[in-house]
């Protein structure tokens, strides 16, 4: 039976995470864990499509990816928490859709050409790069959701997901029984926070702050933010809406303080220091209970892979019923 509930999403383990990934994506999955049964895992295998000339270097991002995450606030009670290569089924289900899956379909794809010219320096043209999308469809399917969290950008991508999917029920099953259903978009906000220096936030521009950073480090950069460039002295008005602060205030200052500092900007009365300042005391308030939830995950590692291993284990189980179905479906019971 489908779970018309159920919601899977996943990040690449590639270096810790930082402000914009918490508003742009984690801020939806806490929400999301409230009210759905939630699959989140970590896409340590997705991660080896850019990054297999080194793939060591995944093995120390996979447990950090974790701790943000529980860090944020994703609660193991709430929502299953598992790691996609600790979860064989799905390799198997990934050989099976590849052989249905037609090559025009992945050369098609707008994400295919988009990331390959993102990373153009990283030689791509490999057989999983390229097919990619059937890995992603797989994790998606296997756990056979009624919705996947996206952005617009990914609409296409998830199009191809139904597609995959819609051909596998052609095949193999009854036309009135299909197997996997088609999840359907459940559209997510991009994340409005800048980087630090406005252009859009990236570990490898060397403009954000990490959700695990300490307030030292943060504090340095809060107070180097580029603000208003019109703003040359003090006394000179400026524009909350060109400025790179602003966004930040809008989303973790308390909302009644907006009126005070959008007037201060525009009339001189505050400067950009004493913005700063304010914003630093709302990113302590903001960033204080993250650091002291990764602390116990850092002084006891046992506990994190604890969560992992109970995750796995949930995972495991859901997708084992489906490749046993699956096997059936297709005639390979044996």
């Amino acid at each position: 039976m489908t779970a018309n509930n159920r919601i899977v999403s996943g990040m690449r383990p590639t270096g810790p995470l930082h402000l914009g990934h918490h508003f742009g994506v984690l801020a939806n999955w806490l929400k999301l864990q409230e009210e759905y049964d939630c699959y989140f895992f970590v896409a340590d295998w997705h991660a080896m499509t850019s990054e297999y000339s080194n793939p060591k270097r995944i093995k120390q991002f996979v447990p950090e990816l974790a701790k943000d995450w529980l860090a944020a606030g994703l609660d193991p009670n709430k929502c299953v928490i598992y790691q996609q290569s600790q979860i064989k089924e799905i390799a198997e289900l990934h050989l099976l859709l590849s052989m249905i899956t037609p090559l025009g379909w992945l050369e098609r794809c707008p994400t295919y050409k988009d990331m390959k010219e993102q990373l153009a320096a990283k030689d791509l043209n490999t057989y999983g790069f390229l097919g990619y999308p059937v890995l992603m469809t797989t994790d998606i399917i296997m756990f056979r959701p009624g919705a996947v969290p996206v952005g617009e950008d990914q609409l296409p991508h998830l199009e191809l997901n139904r597609e995959i999917a819609r051909r596998f029920n052609y095949l193999n099953c009854p036309e009135d029984k299909p197997f996997f259903p088609e999840a359907q978009a459940m559209l997510t906000k991009e994340s409005k926070l800048p980087g630090l220096d406005g252009r859009k936030m990236s570990k490898s521009y060397g403009n954000s702050i990490a959700l695990g950073e300490d307030m030292d480090s943060v504090r340095k950069k809060v107070m180097s933010m580029l603000t208003d460039t019109n703003r040359m002295r003090k006394t000179d008005p400026g524009d909350p809406g060109i400025c790179n602060l602003f966004p930040y205030h809008k989303i973790m200052t308390d909302a009644g303080h907006l009126p005070e500092i959008e007037k201060g900007c525009r009339d001189a009365s505050w400067g950009c220091v004493d913005c700063k300042r304010l914003l630093m005391e709302s990113m302590e308030r903001f960033l204080t209970p993250i650091h002291e939830r990764r602390a116990q995950y850092d002084k006891d590692p046992d506990l994190l892979w604890d969560v992992l291993n109970q995750g796995n284990a949930k995972a495991r189980a859901a997708a084992q019923e489906t490749m046993a179905s699956v096997r059936e479906l297709i005639g390979f019971d044996f």
